[in-house]
């Protein structure tokens, strides 16, 4: 793959699981290509691969091209998808990998898929600093980053590592988004702050990244998510419109 064929990489991690990564990394890459960009999507969550449900594209394959490139799925027109879970046979079977074999397909999936023209290819992590962010950040130095948290203070602590793991590896940070932030009772019409609220600011001017917005807890994105339609494809809510705004931010820090 000719690195000019991608004009920019963005890694989507966490310090904890459960933050909704794989879904920030969906709806952005919606957002992004709804403004007339190319976009590609990688799944590198090698034991819990879930985009390609979330984007209703579970049931397609990756086609072979030649002896050991591969086509990534198309989602729409300017929308592309490489993931585990379309070389694994069952969707429960587990992936049951040392690093050196997550390593290894990993390269694979950045070296030899066929991604053609990119402006952008967005790059779904695990929780944590293992191999797989690791993976991606020296195969790719000049990835940027993006960092979701939820508020709630155990969230944060794990956050504070992941934005010290991109500083320390040199990665560009984009900035920090903090999920599930607050919620609007559908009976009262008040505002419910599930797990805190204002944390991810707080700690992103600490150290001195961006801080990209907030996301509210809306049933909207559980449902989208398990019937394959990204939030921001259809309807309008709050959490729609903090896609929307923060898929804008990330736009427009773009390297030319």
């Amino acid at each position: 793959m000719e690195n000019d064929k991608i004009k920019d990489y963005l890694l989507v991690f966490s310090g904890k699981g459960g933050v909704g990564k794989s879904t920030v990394a969906a709806n952005l890459a919606w957002a992004l290509a709804d403004k007339g960009l190319n976009i590609g999507l990688l799944d590198v969550d090698i034991h819990g691969p879930n985009l390609a449900m979330m984007l209703g594209a579970q049931d397609n394959e990756v086609i072979s091209y030649g002896e050991d490139k591969i086509m990534p799925v198309e989602i729409r027109k300017n929308l592309f998808l490489v993931s585990m879970a379309y070389f694994i046979q069952r969707t429960d079977s587990p992936i049951i990998w040392r690093g050196p074999a997550k390593m290894k397909v990993i390269e694979k999936f950045v070296k030899d898929v066929i991604w053609g023209n990119l402006d952008w290819l967005i790059i779904d992590a695990p929780p944590g600093t293992g191999d797989e962010p690791l993976s991606i950040a020296q195969l790719l130095p000049d990835a940027g980053a993006v960092i979701v948290t939820t508020p709630q203070d155990v969230c944060l602590l794990d956050s504070t590592k992941a934005i010290n793991f991109a500083k320390e590896l040199k990665l560009k940070i984009h900035g920090l988004i903090e999920n599930m932030s607050g919620f609007n009772c559908p009976h009262c019409g008040k505002e419910i702050n599930l797990f805190k609220k204002g944390g991810g600011k707080k700690i992103a001017k600490e150290y001195e990244i961006p801080f990209l917005g907030s996301i509210p807890i809306d049933q909207k994105i559980v449902l989208s998510s398990d019937n394959g339609e990204p939030l921001v494809s259809a309807g309008d809510s709050p959490a729609k419109k903090a896609f929307l705004s923060i898929a804008d931010k990330i736009a427009a820090g773009k390297r030319v």
